[in-house]
């Protein structure tokens, strides 16, 4: 796409900057010194995107490669999709504009079932065909990556590879091969196919034949059009020692308000509890923990290079973590003078402790989510969540305690061998919490609660991998019906209830155990207008319920039915490092209520992922400490320490002009504060809950409009230099955004309004001469506009319109009086006087002119 076609289309964008791709740590890099061009896409919103710190690591390490081009492409909002197919634009990268149809690779992250409709989506509207059969050598290779894999075949027909597992050496062994195959001048798919297959979790899917037996199992035959080893398994790919994994120190920062709009660093991968429902904790093993040192080291760099004042420590389980409090206390020592809070997204009652909780408060009480998963004890032991109502009950008691106001807790119904009395203990527990919430107070009618338990409620999906991977998935009917009574029982004060819809689940439920016939089905149900099925406003279980009659697809085979061990599975040609007999081991023991210990403090359970030479797991002790002689465990640097000195009032003149104008007035102000921070400018804070820098910002300017000068206002130190704070800032802003002035304000100084407002604006097409020349001769010209209760309010425009001037055939001069109480916007005026449609308004470039203050 050109850049002239984007900017048309832009001003009718409810969030348009998703699409500018001029992020903070963003790579622009020149096509022409690149090899190989490969998109990184993602089949969701650039919000939730943006969001995932896998894409990051691997734009990261592919962009390191002077030979490679690595560009991110996120699924478009349904408002941009209209213009996509109105104007025939094909979906195009945020970096170069350039179709994904023009790139070599496109490589799809897969980590949720309910994207697979958007996964079509991109590729229709990149113009490339949905089967990787009917895909010739002139597009792109089309590949996937991602937790969804370890099940590739629902979605192996639109593939030509799959990498399994751990993806960070895969990928660029995988470029590499390409970049090989491509100099010897080879144009033939198969050839390179054969050869990324050699690759350990690298999946061919056109390497094997299906076919169904009698019962209608899929079997998987090794094709005899490929000339490799007659492996049948694929072995997932892993990253055995994590610091020795390049991980993103400069990540990109995006724009808008990502779900996550933290710095997220994950601090080890695997998980070793062994919980029965998790496939996460299966596909993942062994635990391998990032070392104290690199996680102090990464965090130091990454904090100062994209100004976060939120850092979010990863893992499956944050508190299993072995130096977890002690590196708590050197993070904190650092974080606190920064005002950077520290947040556990993922954490198990009986790990977060009073001590790590009041670690956290120090900046900030951030959130956490407690997982019982069930309700009783007895399924908790079925479920191997070895966790007991006390702790649940000691751990929420320390939060409320400390000063949480909300907590988080997560459970699901449909568990195998669940039962009335379990979902009746659950009702018991919420209820028990609720009173632990009260504080000992009481009101008529019951406890009076502090704060809220926002309690979640899914039906478990059995997934592949798993112990309960056999297990049969509750219907839709009975779902409704757990759900619908938890709902009644627990509508009390205090208490939120949230749930996911069982008819989501149950989709879920069959793309997470389907098998290749489940293909035509999904283009089917793309076809129908299936589209971010995962989004609760937007899913439609009538289309789906159409597409699975239409293609005869029966939803309790894959669903509903209970698995035989001895039967053949879609995914048992995937080898992720866990045996089937220890799957078969754990779900014999779930059946008799046994429990599996945690192999982290105990003995080996021979689950298959270790070869204890290579592969095995990685815990670091000792300890990291303060008086360790490491530049990394000092403590605080310099820079972050609490200024001494006494705090000024500083006044910034900016412009925000060509993409800045497509920057929210909340957006806007996050970018630059971001900014402030990483130019590491000592700000004062406010007191209280959530700190804030002091920093104001005069009347917004709406979406679309620039500026040649706004002013901002910020309590700094006293005695920063001007000329090299006002640099320093600069080089953290966006494209747009310029810093033209820094002034120190004398707090007894007061800003005085200019009485006029002066704007230039340009349209597509030519003004109307004689609108212009009746609106100067008019002696009064009203306008109605309603307010926001309805009602209506009339201007006389002649009493607020000070000036209009014809500059050019398409330019006009505006001078329109500045009163609180007669604001009139210049888009109002391009309606009322020239009676310009909406999008010939949205069109038009507004430019605020500079008008000089003054003080007294």
């Amino acid at each position: 796409m050109k850049n002239r076609q984007l900017q048309q289309i832009l001003p009718f964008l409810e969030h348009p900057s998703r699409y500018l791709g001029t992020e903070i740590n963003a790579r622009r890099k020149k096509g022409s010194d690149a090899v190989l061009h490969i998109a990184l896409a993602f089949p969701d919103l650039y919000e939730i995107g943006t969001s995932h710190f896998g894409m990051q690591i691997l734009y990261h390490i592919l962009n390191a490669s002077p030979d490679i081009i690595a560009e991110r492409v996120f699924m478009p909002a349904p408002d941009m999709i209209g213009y996509l197919k109105q104007e025939q634009i094909p979906l195009m990268t945020l970096e170069s504009k350039r179709p994904i149809c023009r790139f070599d690779i496109i490589g799809f992250s897969l980590l949720y079932e309910l994207n697979y409709t958007n996964l079509l989506a991109m590729l229709d509207l990149g113009k490339i065909p949905f089967y990787s059969r009917e895909r010739s050598e002139e597009h792109p290779f089309v590949i996937a990556g991602g937790p969804c894999t370890c099940n590739p075949e629902p979605m192996a027909d639109f593939f030509d590879a799959m990498v399994i597992g751990d993806g960070e050496k895969t990928l660029m062994a995988m470029a590499t091969l390409w970049m090989e195959w491509k100099r010897e001048g080879k144009k033939q798919k198969e050839l390179l196919l054969n050869r990324w297959s050699g690759i350990e979790g690298v999946y061919v899917p056109n390497e094997f034949r299906v076919r169904y037996d009698p019962n209608r199992f899929q079997i998987l035959e090794k094709s005899s059009s490929y000339h490799g080893d007659d492996k049948k398994k694929i072995i997932r790919a892993i990253v055995s020692t994590l610091d020795d994994s390049d991980f993103p120190k400069h990540p990109v920062v995006p724009f808008g308000k990502p779900v996550h709009d933290r710095l997220r660093l994950e601090i080890a991968r695997g998980c070793t509890r062994g919980c029965r429902f998790c496939q996460a904790g299966m596909i993942y093993r062994p635990v391998r923990e990032r070392s104290p040192e690199s996680l102090l080291r990464i965090s130091e760099l990454s904090l100062t290079s994209t100004g976060y004042d939120d850092l979010s420590l990863l893992s499956l389980s944050t508190g299993d973590y072995a130096c977890i409090q002690p590196l708590m206390d050197v993070l904190m020592g650092r974080c606190e003078s920064r005002k950077v809070a520290v947040s556990f997204p993922s954490l198990r009652a009986d790990t977060l402790t009073p001590g790590l909780m009041n670690q956290i408060k120090r900046v900030r009480k951030t959130g956490f989510t407690i997982a019982p998963e069930a309700g009783s004890e007895r399924l908790r032991k079925i479920i191997n969540k070895n966790l007991n109502d006390s702790e649940i009950l000691e751990t929420v008691q320390s939060a409320f305690d400390l000063g949480w106001q909300v907590v988080k807790l997560y459970f699901m119904v449909g568990l195998p061998f669940e039962t009335d009395e379990d979902l009746n203990a659950m009702i018991d527990l919420i209820k028990e919490l609720r009173r632990l919430n009260s504080g000992g107070r009481r009101r008529r009618g019951g406890v009076h609660p502090r704060g809220t338990l926002n309690v979640s409620i899914a039906t478990f999906i059995p997934k592949p991998h798993t112990p309960f991977q056999w297990a049969s998935q509750i219907s839709i009917s009975e779902a409704k019906e757990k759900i619908g009574f938890l709902k009644k029982e627990l509508k009390l004060s205090g208490i939120q209830i949230k749930w996911q819809n069982p008819e989501v689940s149950m989709i879920e439920g069959l793309w997470a155990r389907g098998d290749r016939s489940l293909s035509g089905l999904l283009v089917n149900a793309y076809r129908r207008g299936a589209i971010f099925d995962g989004w609760s406003d937007r899913f439609d279980f009538g289309k789906w319920r159409d597409a699975v009659s239409e293609t005869g697809i029966d939803l309790d085979f894959f669903t509903q039915r209970k698995r035989q061990l001895s039967e053949p599975l879609p995914w048992d040609h995937i080898d992720v490092r866990v045996s089937k007999a220890y799957l078969i081991e754990e779900w014999n023991r779930a059946q008799e209520g046994g429990v599996t210990q945690d192999c982290r403090h105990g003995d080996c359970n021979l689950c298959g992922s270790c070869d204890f030479e290579t592969i095995q797991p990685i815990v670091f002790k000792p300890c990291p400490s303060q008086d360790q002689d490491s530049k990394d465990d000092q403590g605080p640097s310099p820079q972050s320490q609490e200024p001494a000195r006494p705090f000024k009032l500083y006044r910034i003149l900016y412009s925000k002009k060509e993409e800045a104008r497509f920057f929210g007035h909340l957006e806007m102000v996050r970018l630059i504060t971001q900014g402030m921070r990483r130019a590491e400018i000592p700000l004062r804070y406010s007191e209280g809950f959530h700190p804030k820098p002091k920093i104001s910002f005069d009347d917004p300017l709406p979406l679309g409009m620039e500026s040649e000068g706004e002013f901002f206002y910020f309590w700094g130190t006293e005695g920063l230099p001007l000329v090299e704070t006002l640099e320093r800032l600069n080089r953290q802003m966006p494209t747009g955004l310029h810093l033209l002035d820094l002034k120190i304000m004398d707090e007894e100084e007061k800003v005085l309004r200019p009485a006029l407002l002066s704007y230039r604006i340009l349209l597509e097409e030519d003004f109307d001469e004689n609108a212009v020349s009746e609106f100067n001769k008019s002696e009064s010209v009203l306008m109605i506009r309603k307010n926001r209760k309805g009602g209506l309010k009339e201007f006389d425009l002649k009493d607020i319109i000070k000036e209009m001037k014809q500059l050019a055939p398409n330019r006009l001069f505006l001078s329109i009086l500045n009163d609180p109480g007669k604001t009139i916007r210049p888009a109002e005026i391009l309606s009322a006087v020239f009676k310009l449609p909406e999008h010939a308004i949205r069109q038009a470039r507004i430019v605020k002119q500079f008008e000089s203050v003054s003080h007294v």
